[in-house]
């Protein structure tokens, strides 16, 4: 333990001493949270749509007032004819086009099927297909107010349905993305740290020193493991609170589980970054290897579409993918308040990639003169 202390002593004050690190560990994440999490978001608003009109009726203009009142759209420009507004989408200054046909109205009164064009520009399909959704709710509503009043009274629904939204009602999306944005910050913080640490010793040639002394590989590689481990716990306490006065995200479970958790799952991660290290000779070579898996782990995690969607070869690499586990245990505690019995799975993976990868990177370490 003595050895340990005096070794730890070290690693700290090569931290302090080191101004880059302060201000990765003090501004990057507060910085990061703050720009990403309101950057990253699915959610679409003020799509700019081009509308032509050939019907030119009372009912046609309330739809284009009931588009221009909804939070969704944006009218760009009302158009005379169609080869007009596909110009506007072809130069990317609308993203939708409504083309309302003639006699809309009066197939309305009719009780006839109106008709209503929709073209998109699908290079985003995802922004394509959430603004049919939108256009299809505002049109069914319109006509649905519009059926009421010629007829005079309101049928009651074969089916009424009641949605319920759980763990986020509001549908915030910043609920869903700041979990999700603090494991990235704190992986990328915890493990670029740790494996630029033991490569930059090897450079200045200070690792020799080290090498020549009784000191065992295990308590070496300790000593290298709990300072930036309490420099990541410090990270995600950090974050969290950004998360909670800032953007009001709920904390519904245990916090003393986030960081249990946390500590598992740091351990590995930083493992995994002395693995690295321990192959690499310089610090631009570590970076460039670290930046592969964190990138690949990064975008097979889930952190912005669900997991189920991948393939399944996909879905099977995800199983020594650390970040997945930890996102989804991140969300599952915040918002849902789920309990340690709820989240053993993903609690096992992160505990067993744990103990292999700090396996790994103590029995990989060579002590040589």
């Amino acid at each position: 333990m003595r050895i340990l202390f005096y070794l730890l002593q070290k690693e700290f004050l090569q931290i302090v001493r080191n101004k880059t690190i302060l201000r990765l560990i003090f501004i990057l994440p507060v910085v990061q949270l703050l720009v990403l999490v309101n950057a990253a978001t699915l959610d679409m608003k003020n799509l700019q749509i081009s509308i032509v009109d050939h019907d030119h009726s009372s009912l046609s203009n309330r739809l284009v007032s009931e588009l221009n009142a909804s939070p969704f759209f944006e009218i760009q420009e009302v158009c005379d004819n169609v080869s007009q507004g596909k110009v506007l989408i072809e130069d990317g200054s609308s993203d939708l086009l409504i083309v309302i046909a003639d006699g809309f109205e009066k197939s309305a009164f009719e009780g006839e099927t109106g008709y209503l064009q929709l073209l998109a520009n699908a290079v985003n399909s995802q922004q394509a297909q959430l603004g049919f959704a939108y256009l299809q709710q505002v049109a069914q509503q319109l006509l649905g107010n519009f059926s009421t009043e010629i007829s005079g009274f309101t049928r009651d629904p074969a089916v009424s349905v009641a949605s319920s939204y759980w763990y986020n009602p509001e549908l915030n999306y910043k609920f869903f993305m700041v979990p999700g944005i603090l494991v990235v910050l704190v992986s990328v913080v915890g493990m670029f740290l740790t494996s630029m640490n033991l490569v930059r010793e090897k450079e200045m040639g200070t690792i020799e020193q080290i090498n020549v002394t009784p000191v065992r590989k295990s308590t070496f590689i300790v000593a290298k493991l709990l300072p930036f481990l309490f420099i990541g716990l410090f990270e995600l306490a950090l974050g969290l609170m950004i998360g909670r006065f800032i953007y009001n995200v709920p904390m519904e479970g245990s916090l003393w589980l986030v960081f249990g958790v946390a500590t598992l799952y740091l351990t590995g991660l930083l493992g995994l970054g002395l693995l690295l290290s321990s192959f690499s000779s310089s610090q631009q070579q570590v970076t460039f290897v670290s930046y592969f898996f964190l990138l690949v782990f990064i975008l097979m995690s889930g952190i912005f579409t669900s997991v189920d969607n991948m393939p399944e070869w996909g879905q099977r690499i995800n199983l020594i993918n650390p970040l997945f586990y930890f996102i989804d245990v991140m969300r599952s505690i915040l918002l849902k308040g789920a309990g340690f019995f709820d989240l053993w799975k993903p609690v096992l993976g992160i505990s067993l990639l744990a103990v292999t990868l700090v396996t790994l990177s103590v029995l990989n370490y060579r002590k040589t003169s």
